[in-house]
């Protein structure tokens, strides 16, 4: 068994897509993966089960569907979030002001096409973007909420993603090491 993290997009966002948690871990547990963890109501989840990451990943889209619920699912190995992490251009006052978003469409990992005349236009001062391999680090000392490029950050991007802030994802990689801490 592999430690897998699968990250869901647009989970108990704004009223939509409801699902709690514990029903969540339970589908998951149903699938086979084991010692299934979640963090805040929004998708996040710690696994150990064994597959290729879009074997997974597709496994959960198509038992969230027998729910009612169309949500794209993205698994990644512990390692990716720790990049997204370390590799961080940003060091922001509050890490909730800096959210990475996770490509998608990037099995091969290469860095996605910005648009950065899309970005400018709409950037308030202090704005900031930068791009990784299948990652991208959006700075919004404003606030991600008031920010004019939240709702346009997959279209700046190229591609189809989901965003995590730095705050959620120390979190996760905190619970990641817990779990490959002796015990």
């Amino acid at each position: 068994m592999a430690l897998n993290v699968a990250l869901l997009r647009g989970i108990n966002v704004g009223g939509a897509n409801a699902l709690p948690m514990a029903k969540l871990r339970a589908l998951c547990e149903g699938l086979g993966w084991q010692d299934v963890q979640s963090h805040l109501a929004s998708g996040n989840l710690l696994f150990d089960a064994e597959g290729a990451p879009e074997a997974l990943a597709a496994a959960l889209q198509g038992a969230l569907s027998g729910q009612g619920l169309d949500v794209p699912v993205l698994v990644l190995p512990p390692e990716r979030l720790r990049a997204a992490l370390e590799r961080c251009p940003f060091a922001p006052d509050d890490p909730k002001r800096v959210h990475v978003g996770f490509l998608f469409a990037s099995a091969s990992l290469t860095p996605a096409r910005l648009d950065r005349a899309l970005f400018e236009r709409f950037a308030a001062p202090g704005d900031e973007i930068a791009e990784g391999e299948g990652m991208i680090w959006l700075h919004t000392p404003g606030g991600f909420g008031r920010s004019k490029l939240a709702p346009r950050f997959e279209a700046i991007a190229g591609a189809p993603l989901t965003a995590r802030n730095l705050s959620s994802l120390a979190k996760l990689v905190e619970m990641l090491d817990a779990r490959d801490a002796p015990r």
